[in-house]
């Protein structure tokens, strides 16, 4: 029998477990949304109390991060069948698990994120030979030196759940940076509203933070994306739960949250073309 990994409240980094757990749990219930065995395995290796977790997240955003999960693997799905040996930049990757459910046995993923982040990935996600994650925090540029690629097979860029706690200011330089080195690249990732992050930024401030949670919400991609660099082309954007059928099993309060935050476009899908 292997032994489970024990992590404690101070050794482990909650932002990084949470969207784990939750699609381990979720994807177990309802796989008809996403299948993660992936992620239900790790869950099972590790040794932790997600009882806070799970009351912060709730079924309401806990679906929402399968939600997410499903869009994204949608999107690179779909680039994979036109570039089968694509290479995969997953951008902040946490404890993310798409290339377990995207995996066509050919595409190459390289994941990043901060060299503690990182290093706690390893421990439960160890690196293969095609799917590898790098110590270097998105905005450390010189982590595209390390991302060789051949433009031919392609190139896509996932940025799931990050965009939106930096100022403008420094995600626009990023885009930049990758209009730059991406050529003929694709990204997909998700923003959120300026009215969802006031929202969520209150309840933060109640729940005793001091320090501001969000910073870049975004209300149309087409007049933001788009004017950042003529090599920036925005394909396509849409709510979160536009593509996704709404099962009916769902806690009444669930779905009445999914069809209010839809309603006020709370949050987005945007897919980015990167072109010459």
């Amino acid at each position: 029998m292997t032994q489970k990994k024990i992590f404690s409240e101070e050794s482990v980094q909650e932002t990084m477990l949470g969207p784990l757990w939750a699609r381990a749990k979720y994807s177990a219930e309802y796989p008809e949304l996403l299948d993660d065995p992936k992620a239900r395995e790790i869950i099972e290796k590790i040794d932790y109390d997600f009882s806070e977790i799970e009351n912060y997240l709730g079924e309401w955003r806990g679906l929402g991060l399968l939600a997410r999960a499903k869009n994204f693997d949608l999107v690179a799905k779909n680039y994979i069948q036109n570039f089968p040996e694509a290479t995969i930049i997953n951008l902040g990757a946490g404890l993310d698990t798409t290339f377990s459910r995207i995996d066509n046995g050919r595409i190459r993923c390289l994941n990043l994120d901060l060299p503690e982040g990182a290093g706690f990935r390893k421990s439960l996600i160890p690196d293969t030979p095609r799917n590898k994650t790098i110590a270097k925090s998105v905005f450390d540029f010189t982590w595209f030196d390390e991302i060789q690629f051949e433009e031919s097979k392609g190139i896509f860029l996932i940025g799931g759940g990050f965009i939106y706690y930096f100022k403008e200011k420094k995600i626009k330089s990023l885009f930049q940076s990758l209009a730059e080195h991406v050529t003929n690249g694709e990204m997909v990732f998700d923003a959120t509203s300026k009215l969802a992050n006031k929202v969520l930024n209150l309840r933060a401030k109640f729940a005793g933070e001091k320090e501001v949670r969000m910073h870049f919400g975004v209300k149309n991609p087409e007049k933001i994306f788009p004017k950042w660099s003529p090599h920036i082309e925005l394909k396509e954007w849409y709510t979160i739960w536009s593509k996704i059928e709404i099962n009916p099993e769902w806690r009444k309060k669930t779905i009445k949250a999914i069809k209010k935050s839809e309603r006020i476009k709370a949050a987005k899908i945007i897919h980015l073309a990167f072109i010459e």
